[in-house]
Formats: structure tokens, sequence, C-alpha cells
């Protein structure tokens, strides 16, 4: 079932509040209600093919754009540079999968480095790939264009090609606006497996045709044609599918891979990007060789160098054909890369807002969707200003960005491997070396020191990147000093605000409440503030709202849990739940349904109870806080162990499916545990 409007959800929250307690029939109801919330957009079951389809359209997308630039830079040493990139791209993959297998959150090298180090290098990590997302959003829209040349001559044209490119965009910021589905993800994965189809056919009827190793080493000469730094900036910016990992990444926590899948897709990822990017370029230098010591594929064909490429088979016939489905296909394929990239960003500025790193105002949700829809406007029109004809200075800022993100990124799960030595991961990066309490990560360790030397030398070489690249991070930070300092936070501490509170809601909607009963003096507070809440949601003819009385019977481990209950204990709680359901009917419209349960834990019961029944929030008495201290004798810290509350409202603060609104006694007053029964 498919999103709806408010009408649609009113109705089934209604239906929920009626069903109440009863069983199967409440559970129906809110299984029905949560495929109607538009929080839910992304089916935990897709698991492997999607990840493989987000960095599929990242990696396969990226030689419709990047190839032209690599060549007409790294000139007969293409191959060889993209086989560096290659392999940079499995090490980077094989990094970033541990991480997240060890923190499956959103975020990529943002959340990387929250863990490992803290929440300053975590908001640069994140602010660095914004930079590289924007980037790559405007070069794929701006592409498009030239794509479509094939069927409309002037659309590589000013200022056809800009205009395209914007609606491009436009699209995209619709598209992600309307939040991701598993259907467009299932198209994603078809798509990408045309577009591997097609690239495989051009490689080899270009094989075919252009087979000439002397076409590639002849022209080549070390240090000259290509000079030493055109060859290192190409093996840079050819990393430019890099970002491919960091929009998967964004989808951690949203699915679930299996260890063997997660294996699967590693294995089949990195033997499709080595293979593209390194049977491509040999096949287009091939078809168009180096002449004169430079390339047509960065010149003429610099904007669209596949259709360079196909521009040498013969007859011309299957050259005709060969244009019109690369150029079809391409534009498909470079509006999905696009889109991911977009999925990527809007999922890291949620994570960053979550985190009080950018203001709440810049991730709040769309009411229906639940999207970012703010962050994605603005990224929308910022990469308007960014489609620019200048390819090379985009990707030089793109460098900047990229490399310094992966560098935070791969030492920050070097750092893991000590500081969370011990914790369970479905994944490790393989060629380990033992060093005291943990490990070194060989290829991770290679991927810091490569990345890191690569973001000094886009640094060294490139002058747009080095000040636009560094206007970018100060801006940032400072912004980020500014807003931490505004709300008068630590710039280094982790802070956590509610999915709730980046949600833009008319009005707040409770048509069934949990509340739990202690059979204490404060129940009439609790059962009173819940009955307020529900009265405010009557409507006539709609069905009054629902409060759910519950009372938690904890039994030790000492007892089976079906153990018989002392008859004194059960008549307590029948008195409390009577009076729970007299205080809440005074209130006009509020029906009280009650129920008794038992468990191991008051507040683990608490949290199921809310979850079977589909309540929308649970009115909770917050017990005080234990006071329990462990000196530095003991290897704590001498402060109370707990900052705010008791360990049941930890538990279902932390853990409740819905809304936790908190009661407590005015100050010297008894609270939890010191009254007495009614």
């Amino acid at each position: 079932m498919k999103a709806g409007g408010g009408d649609g959800l009113r109705r089934a929250r209604a239906r929920a509040a009626r069903a109440g307690g009863r069983g199967e029939d409440a559970a129906r109801v809110a299984r029905e209600l949560g495929s109607l919330e538009p929080n839910s957009r992304i089916s935990r079951r897709l698991g492997a093919p999607a990840l493989y389809a987000v960095m599929l359209g990242a990696v396969a997308s990226s030689l419709y754009y990047v190839l032209g630039l690599v060549a007409g830079d790294a000139l007969g040493l293409t191959p060889f540079v993209f086989l560096l990139a290659g392999g940079f791209f499995v090490v980077t993959m094989l990094t970033y999968v541990e991480g997240n297998s060890l923190h499956p959150e959103r975020g990529g090298a943002s959340t990387l480095a929250r863990y490992a180090f803290d929440e300053f290098w975590s908001f640069v990590a994140g602010w660095a790939i914004l930079l590289d997302y924007l980037i790559v959003i405007a070069i794929a829209a701006f592409a498009v264009s030239h794509y479509l040349a094939p069927f409309w001559s002037e659309a590589g044209q000013e200022p056809v090609e800009i205009l395209i490119a914007v609606g491009v965009i436009a699209f995209v910021a619709i598209s992600n606006v309307r939040g991701l589905t598993a259907g467009r993800l299932g198209w994603l994965l078809r798509l990408g497996l045309v577009n591997l189809a097609l690239l495989a056919a051009v490689i080899a009827v270009g094989a075919v045709q252009s087979f000439d190793f002397g076409a590639l080493l002849d022209p080549v000469e070390l240090g000259t044609s290509p000079g030493w730094s055109d060859l290192t900036f190409a093996a840079v910016i050819a990393t430019v599918a890099m970002t491919g990992i960091e929009a998967a990444s964004g989808l951690a926590g949203e699915i679930r891979v299996g260890r063997r899948s997660l294996r699967r897709v590693l294995m089949i990822s990195s033997g499709t990007v080595l293979a593209l990017f390194v049977g491509m370029s040999v096949v287009a230098l091939m078809a168009v060789p180096v002449e004169d010591g430079a390339t047509a594929l960065g010149g003429p064909f610099q904007d669209a160098p596949i259709l360079g490429v196909v521009a040498a088979f013969e007859p011309a016939w299957l050259m005709d054909a060969f244009r019109y489905v690369v150029g079809a296909t391409a534009a498909l394929v470079l509006i999905q890369a696009a889109n991911g990239q977009m999925l990527g960003l809007s999922r890291l500025t949620y994570s960053m807002a979550t985190h009080r790193q950018i203001p709440t105002a810049a991730g709040r949700l769309h009411p229906t969707r639940a999207t970012p829809y703010v962050a994605i406007t603005i990224a929308a029109l910022l990469a308007f200003v960014l489609v620019l004809p200048d390819l090379k200075f985009l990707f030089g800022i793109f460098a900047f960005g990229a490399m310094l993100s992966f560098t935070i990124a791969h030492v920050a799960v070097i750092r893991l491997r000590f500081t969370e030595a011990d914790r369970p991961s479905a994944f490790r990066v393989p060629l380990s070396i033992p060093v005291g309490r943990g490990s070194l990560p060989i290829p991770t360790a290679l991927g810091a020191l490569t990345a890191g030397a690569a973001w000094v030398s886009v640094i060294a070489l490139h002058e747009g990147a080095r000040i636009v690249g560094g206007i970018w991070m100060i801006t940032g930070i400072v912004l980020y000093v500014i807003y931490r300092r505004s709300q008068g936070k630590p710039l280094r501490k982790r802070y956590t605000i509610p999915e709730e509170a980046l949600r833009e809601e008319s009005e707040v909607e409770y048509g069934s409440i949990l509340v739990p009963i202690l059979g204490e003096r404060l129940d009439d507070d609790i059962v009173g503030t819940a009955g307020r809440l529900a009265a405010e949601e009557a409507e006539p003819g709609e069905g009054g709202p629902m409060l759910e009385a519950l009372y938690v019977f904890v039994l030790p481990l000492s007892l089976p849990i079906d153990a018989v209950v002392e008859p004194d204990r059960v008549e307590r709680g029948r008195r409390a739940l009577a009076r729970a359901k007299a205080v809440g009917e005074e209130y006009e419209g509020v029906t009280v349904a009650t129920a008794m349960v038992r468990g191991r834990s008051r507040g683990e019961e608490i949290v199921a109870e809310a979850k079977r029944r589909g309540v929308q929030a649970i009115v909770l008495a917050a017990e005080e806080p234990t006071r329990t201290r462990s000196g530095s004798g003991l290897g704590g810290r001498a402060r109370a162990r707990d900052r705010f509350a008791g360990e049941t409202t930890r538990y279902v603060i932390e853990k409740a499916p819905c809304r936790v609104i908190l009661t407590a006694p005015p100050a010297g007053e008894k609270g939890v545990g010191e009254g007495v029964a009614p």
C-alpha cells in the first residue's frame, strides 16, 4: 500500500484507536498504519540488490563523463590510471563495509568519524562529502544534454545544455522529495543491468574492430606525454565513482544484508568496477588514439566520451545504432546517477541535522513524505549554480572534498580497530596485522596514505580546488562553531534529536495512547495527562480516542514466566486499573481499555505492547534516576550513573516506536515507588 494523504492517515489512526487492545485486529491495523506512514519508504528486504544497484549506478555512470577528462590528461596511460582508481575503489569499499558493519547508520564517512573521533571530525567529513554530492549532481545533469545530441543536435549547445541540466536537477529534486521506494530501486537495478550489457557490448565491438596495443604504448613518453602533474591529477579525478560508496553507505540502517550476501556484493562490485574501468579505457584509447600529444576524447568528445568511442565503429549503420542506444541509455543512467547522489546527500543532511551539526531547519522532514525536503531544495539550488561547462574546474573541487573525506574514513576504521576491538562485526577488512589489543588492516592503511597524498596533491596542483574547497570547508566550520555555540553545546560532544523534531506536521494526533499504571498516587496525574491529550482528538462520528491502561507484573528470573501471580498483587493491579479507567473516562469522548501483562522487565513489556497495539504515544511516569556512583578506584567516574531518568524511563525513550511523554510529581511530592495504592 502506498503512502496516502492526511485523510487516509487519520482514518487509519481512528481505526487503530477503535481497535484498541483487541488482539489481532489491533495488530493488523497497526501494521496497516505502518505501511501508510511515509517514513518507511525503503524495505529492509531489498538487501544486497539495493546496495549493488546504488553503487553500480554511480560507478557505471561515472564513465560517461569522467573518461574524456582522464584520457585528456593521462593519454596512453589512461588504462593504468583507471586500474589504480579501481584498486582504490575496492580498498575504500572494504573500509566502508567494515565501518558500517560496526555502526549501521546513515552518514557514511561522517558516521565513522563520529564513533572513531568526535562530533567535530564527523562534521568535517560530512561537510566535505556534501560538496562532492553537489558537484556530481551538477556534472551528471550537464552530461545528459550532450548524450542527447544524436537525437537533437542542438542539445549539447549553449544555452540548451544549461536548460536541460536545470530540468534534470529539478526532476531529481522532486523525485527525492517524493521519497525512495522498492519499485524505484528495482527500476534502478534493471537499468543498471541494461547499462552493463551495453557497456560490455561497446567494449567487445571496440576490441574486435580497433585492437592495437601499439596505439596505447607508442605515444607514451613518461614525464612529457603525459606530464607528471597531469598524470597525478587524472589519477585523482578518476576516483569520482567513489561517491557511489558514500551513497550506498547512506542506506545503512535501512537495509539489512546477510554476511554471505555482503561478501557476494563485494566480490561482484569489485569485479564490475575493474572490468568496466580498465576495459572501457583500453578500448577508448584504441578507438580514439593519442595523436600529437592529444586525444579527441579529451577534446571534442570530452563531454560525451562514450559517443566518441562508438563514433569509430564501422559500418555506418552499426555506428548509428550504437550512437542512439548509447545516447538514450546514458541519459537515463546519468539522471538516475544524479538521483542516487541526491539520495546520499539527503540521508547525510538528515544524519547531520539529527546530531545538531547543521540547523534543524535544514533537515526538516516533509509532513507526508518524511524526506528532508529543505535540504533537497537547497542542494538543487546549489547544483544549479555549479552547472558550468568547465568540467576540469568542477572535478578539481570534487577531488578536494572526496580525498579529505576518504582519508578520514580510512583513519576512522583503523582507530575503531583499537577502540572497539571486541565489538562484533559482520565483516572485517582482510590482511590485518595484530598490534597491541587491536589490529592494523593493511589495505585500509594503504587507502589512508593514498587518499591523504592525493588530497595534498590536489591542494598543490589545482588552484581552483584549493581556493573553492578551502572556502567551503572554512565557511562550514565557522557556521558549525556558531551554531553549536548558539545552542550551548560543546563542539566535540555528541547530541541527538529524535526524528519527530524534524517533522513538519500541522497537528499532533493521539488516537490511541498507552498509559502504564503503577498503582501509585502519581497514576491520577499520568492518566489525566493522557486523558487531556486524547480528549483533544475526539471528533463526532469518528470514534472516540482510546487510552490503553497497562499494568505490568514483573516476575524475577527465579520464577517461570507463567508462574501464578500472588492474589494480592493481582488485586492491587485490578484496583489500579479500575481507578485509571474511572479517571480517564471523566474526559469527554475518551474510552479506557485495561490490560495486565507479565514479563521480566517493565520497560521491555511497555515497548512490546506499544508496538503490538500500534499506539501513537506513551504517557509514562518518569522514575527518579539512580544515584549509584562508581569511583575511579572501580574504574568508573565519580558521577551519577544516569543523568536524567531511571532504567525503565531510559529504555522506553530509546526503544519506543512512538512519542514518549514523561510526567513527574511537583517538587517535594512523593513520586514513583513512594506513593500509596488507591
